[in-house]
């Protein structure tokens, strides 16, 4: 009797043990995330554009508004406020239908006449109309493209209450907010996909990634943003990592067009003067992958037929066959130790090429260097918001195969406007108890279905 009890005991023990992991890992309601950004947002609205596009700044759209479609992590449309769309007169018009049922935070329903505002505030250059159950999309010119520009986070819809307040359709709602300094956001109970597993999130804005990863080890934060540098060495030290895929160009961009051949052969020199591997491998501690052209491979498939490797030879030869050679100046983010590092080592490769390049902090050089995150995975869309931020007119390319991408990605790349050196993934450390962490293959963070488990 004595070892039957003794059994019995064990397979209580036993049982409890189970419960208890089932318990664990099934998801839980409630719980406040808590992280930091880099980021000082002084606005929360999605059009505006004063404010860096960042994936930093995307992920936080996502949290409180929402688009008419979205996109999945193999570039194909996704149904989100709008149910079903299509395209007419040669993809002049689109006609978007819109989920029925849908209300704002505030409890007042999306209507067509909303939906259709916040698409004028956020595309002057759209004429957009109202219909019974629809909004309605007229370009001047053909867009084949438009239901995927529609999918982007500046492209959400949102309202503004009687009292200023921006109001969205998204998981969570607003509860307070102080501009540049911190965001406190609560679950919407009534949410369309279905309520979070969080009771709310609390977001401090302007924490660098050092500041981050000491609020992290000290668990004032479940989250943190890792810089390119950082994340290796924080997954050797122990710390849970997730990772997105290369989706930031890492770039020179030429603030003026070039004014003589003999000037593009300079720009052509620096492209091959330039280490790239060693970039990678010396500044970025293995992060990020050379590329010479604007899209990522996995986006493009083809990214490898643009070369990224070091040419000193053919660089010097370039250099020797212009007479005279101007000094350029290289601006770069005075508040990245990072950006510091790559510039100087960029400014010492073009010397070996006989080029002469200073790295400065000052205003108005004559190159940057640029981070631009991937704003779609379109490939055409991505193209178009990449010419547009620096100030290129996007070539009018037909055609819908990758090799018309192809062709439009050359020919931006000819102008020698922007010369590309690397694409870096986005990463950040997650805590224990962060549950069912979910990010996008594009960085996107999809934290109504995250949750909070363990935690004291």
């Amino acid at each position: 009797m004595r070892l039957s009890g003794w059994r019995w005991l064990a397979l209580s023990s036993a049982c409890l043990c189970a419960v208890a992991a089932l318990a664990e890992t099934r998801p839980q309601y409630g719980s406040v995330l808590k992280s930091a950004t880099r980021i000082t947002p002084m606005s929360l609205d999605p059009a505006d554009r004063s404010q860096d596009d960042t994936m930093a700044k995307r992920n936080l759209t996502r949290l409180m508004f929402d688009t008419l479609v979205t996109m999945d992590d193999r570039g194909r449309l996704q149904p989100a406020l709008a149910t079903s769309w299509q395209s007419a007169s040669g993809n002049q018009r689109w006609q978007f239908w819109l989920r029925r049922g849908v209300k704002f935070h505030d409890g007042t329903p999306v209507t067509p006449e909303a939906v259709a505002a916040a698409l004028r505030a956020a595309n002057n250059d759209w004429t957009v109309m109202p219909a019974v159950d629809s909004v309605i999309i007229e370009r001047n010119n053909p867009d084949a493209e438009l239901a995927a520009e529609v999918a982007r986070p500046r492209n959400s819809i949102s309202k503004r209450s009687e009292g200023g307040t921006l109001i969205g359709t998204g998981p969570f709602h607003l509860k307070e907010w102080q501009p540049g300094k911190k965001l406190v956001l609560a679950a919407d109970e009534g949410y369309w996909g279905g309520r979070p597993f969080l009771d709310g999130i609390e977001i401090d804005f302007g924490q660098g990634s050092r500041e981050q990863l000491i609020a992290f080890d000290l668990a004032k934060i479940d989250v943190a943003e890792l810089a390119p540098e950082q994340a290796r060495r924080a997954s050797t030290e122990g710390r849970r990592v997730g990772t997105s895929a290369p989706i930031e160009l890492l770039a020179l961009v030429f603030t003026r067009e070039r004014q003589t051949p003999e000037e593009g052969k300079l720009r052509e020199a620096l492209a091959l003067s330039i280490d790239r591997n060693s970039i990678r491998s010396a500044v970025l501690q293995g992060a990020g992958e050379p590329n010479g052209g604007i899209l990522p491979g996995w986006v493009s498939g083809y990214a490898f037929v643009f070369p990224a490797e070091q040419n000193l030879e053919r660089a010097r030869q370039l250099r020797g066959e212009v007479k005279l050679a101007s000094a350029w100046t290289l601006g770069y983010d005075a508040n990245d130790a990072l950006s510091r590092l790559i510039a100087e080592r960029i400014a010492l490769n073009a010397r070996d090429a006989g080029l002469s390049v200073q790295a400065v902090t000052t205003a108005h050089p004559e190159l940057r260097l640029q981070r631009i995150t991937l704003a779609s995975l379109n490939p055409r869309v991505a193209l178009s918001a990449v010419a547009s931020s620096i100030g290129l007119t996007a070539p009018n390319v037909q055609g819908d195969l990758m090799e018309d991408v192809y062709q439009m990605e050359s020919a931006m790349l000819q102008s020698q406007r922007l010369l590309p050196l690397l694409q870096l993934p986005v990463s950040y450390a997650l805590g224990a108890t962060v549950k069912d962490w979910s990010q996008g293959r594009d960085g996107s963070e999809h934290l109504e279905s995250v949750w909070v488990g363990g935690r004291p």
